[in-house]
């Protein structure tokens, strides 16, 4: 049981609640490596813990480089013997789910390529049967690694994308056969007999960034789930683009979760920041920001300006001399604008800005966890700990 009542001293200053504690809501990420236990354990502590959320990805190969990947890169490399093992998550949610009580399991997030809507609504479905919270199907227009490698067709992602929430939708709430004849999709008079049980109706969250992914956001989401690190005014400007385009498809925008995934690199004292930020794994998070994150310190990324982060990524394809030039090459700047980076009470107040922003959801990471099993401790300490605080967020945002 980690401990959270000494983790964080006296550094940070109680403001007085102006909001009711149940509109702010936290999550956080399972991994998907062997072995098992380590799921059950993230399963068993957010349940404890009393988060919200718990969301697994989607992969077919890991985001972090076979290349590199020794206990020197990463602490974890100890228990996974590769970063290319990755497990369904289907299975691993249903396996999770009699310890998960009444915390959300969810994918964050699958694409339509790999796996036809229909198949999408009968896992979820299937989940709602199992678990005590409505499952959260995250879904976004998919990523370089998980697709070209295999040979799934990915041409016009957000068209295939937007065709596959409208047939989505209509699976998960079919009471007739489905008739449906769409550019990427045909069904013809396809029995969808399965229901969710009553209040169990799987959510759909939307991974998106651009101005067509908020607008299908807000005619199609019950929520928002963007990955890519944006600044408070920039949150704000996308959150109230979906609010519109929910407005605009007759819908009300305040049935819409706004999240966010925040990773998070933290330590009791800026010198303990410093030394989990020269950690090599936490450096080649620096990557994934693409290069205007970059130019904003007058660095160029070393994949070139077309590369747009981790939706182009692919590790493994990548060398051990690549990698470590690259990694080389990171500005602490890139990092601490990417990552969410400081001792616990500054990441407090970093979140505590996006959710002035908007935010009511954030699926917090402790990538901290990278370094060293006693960082994976502190990290996890402090997710509780943000987690209480959070819950009391006293925010002007409507």
């Amino acid at each position: 049981m980690l401990d959270r009542s000494g983790l964080i001293g006296r550094e940070e200053t109680t403001v007085p609640d102006s909001r009711n504690s149940t509109s702010f809501s936290v999550g956080t990420m399972v991994g998907v490596n062997p072995p098992l236990a380590a799921a059950r354990f993230v399963t068993r502590m957010a349940r404890l813990g009393r988060l919200d959320s718990i969301l697994a990805p989607d992969h077919l190969i890991g985001v972090f480089p076979r290349a590199i990947w020794d206990a020197d890169f990463t602490a974890q490399a100890k228990g996974a013997a590769s970063p290319d093992e990755q497990f369904d998550f289907a299975p691993l949610l249903a396996h999770l789910a009699p310890g998960a009580g009444k915390v959300q399991l969810g994918v964050g997030v699958t694409d339509p390529h790999r796996r036809h809507p229909v198949l999408l609504a009968q896992t979820f479905l299937t989940l709602a049967h199992m678990t005590k919270a409505p499952p959260i199907l995250g879904i976004g227009s998919g990523e370089h690694e998980n697709l070209d490698p295999y040979g799934f067709t990915w041409n016009r992602p957000v068209d295939r994308l937007e065709e596959a929430l409208g047939l989505l939708r209509t699976a998960l709430s079919a009471t007739e056969p489905i008739d449906f004849a769409g550019k990427y999709y045909r069904l013809d008079s396809a029995p969808m007999d399965l229901t969710a049980p009553p209040g169990n109706m799987p959510q759909i969250w939307i991974g998106a960034h651009g101005p067509r992914m908020l607008e299908l956001t807000g005619r199609f989401a019950d929520g928002w789930y963007p990955w890519e690190t944006a600044p408070p005014d920039e949150y704000e400007r996308r959150w109230n683009a979906v609010r519109a385009a929910a407005r605009a498809a007759g819908r009300d925008p305040g049935a819409i979760v706004p999240s966010q995934l925040i990773s998070i690199v933290t330590a009791r004292t800026q010198e303990g920041v410093r030394r989990v930020l020269a950690s090599p794994a936490v450096r080649y998070l620096g990557l994934f920001a693409p290069p205007a994150v970059w130019d904003r310190y007058g660095a160029k990324h070393p994949f070139g300006q077309d590369y747009r982060g981790l939706i182009d990524l692919m590790p493994h394809r990548l060398t051990r001399a690549e990698i470590q030039d690259a990694i080389a090459e990171v500005p602490d700047e890139v990092l601490r604008d990417w990552l969410t980076v400081g001792t616990p009470a500054e990441v407090l107040a970093r979140i505590r800005e996006l959710a002035d922003a908007g935010l009511r959801h954030p699926i917090i990471f402790p990538s901290s966890a990278l370094v060293s099993n006693a960082d994976a401790a502190f990290g996890y300490g402090v997710l509780l700990w943000l987690a209480d605080r959070l819950r009391r967020q006293p925010t002007s945002a409507g």
